[in-house]
């Protein structure tokens, strides 16, 4: 879970103000499971939305060879995961960005990975719903609005010792028929 803005109107109506999301991270066995799940291949294009430190984007880089953009609004998080992506060998695969998710476009993506919460999740539906029919979509713990998942599964990760739900789309997304 990274900073990310989450917009809010106030009592009195006032705009929308961008709220940010605490940085958590995911733990490597749970991004290894989530890119399993989605079963990322060489010629997708996986986004993280809220990437922070990067090691969903560079994971997929690295082990499937695949291109990865990452967006996050935290100027430090950016810089973080710009430096494991130089670490890691894989900058010439990844791309690192400083946005707004619920701003970017997702034209060509083919996996989108997402650890934000429900509210900032159900926020990102208009985005999501334009993504082309068989892209993946999977959330670390969080649903997407009321739309619910093909799959989902628990798993308790080695490194925290918590118990972690990953949920898996495919699009198009489609609402519950009843």
């Amino acid at each position: 879970m990274s900073a990310a803005p989450q917009r809010q109107e106030d009592a009195l109506g006032v705009p929308p103000a961008l709220v940010f999301v605490e940085f958590v991270r995911t733990p490597q066995d749970v991004t290894d499971r989530m890119l399993k799940m989605v079963r990322v291949a060489k010629d997708d294009v996986v986004c993280d939305l809220g990437c922070g430190d990067g090691r969903i984007v560079i994971t997929a880089a690295k082990r499937y060879g695949c291109r990865a953009i990452g967006y996050d609004l935290d100027r430090l998080r950016v810089e973080e995961a710009r430096e494991n992506a130089r670490r890691q060998g894989v900058s010439h695969l990844v791309t690192i960005e400083q946005k707004d998710v619920l701003s970017v476009d997702l034209e060509g993506v083919s996996v989108v990975t997402i650890y934000m919460g429900e509210e900032l999740n159900a926020q990102l539906i208009p985005q999501l719903s334009r993504l082309k029919a068989g892209a993946r979509i999977v959330s670390h713990n969080f649903g997407i609005g009321d739309i619910p998942p093909d799959k989902s599964v628990t798993m308790t990760s080695r490194y925290d010792d918590y118990s972690h739900r990953i949920h898996l789309w495919r699009c198009p997304l489609l609402k519950d028929p009843q």
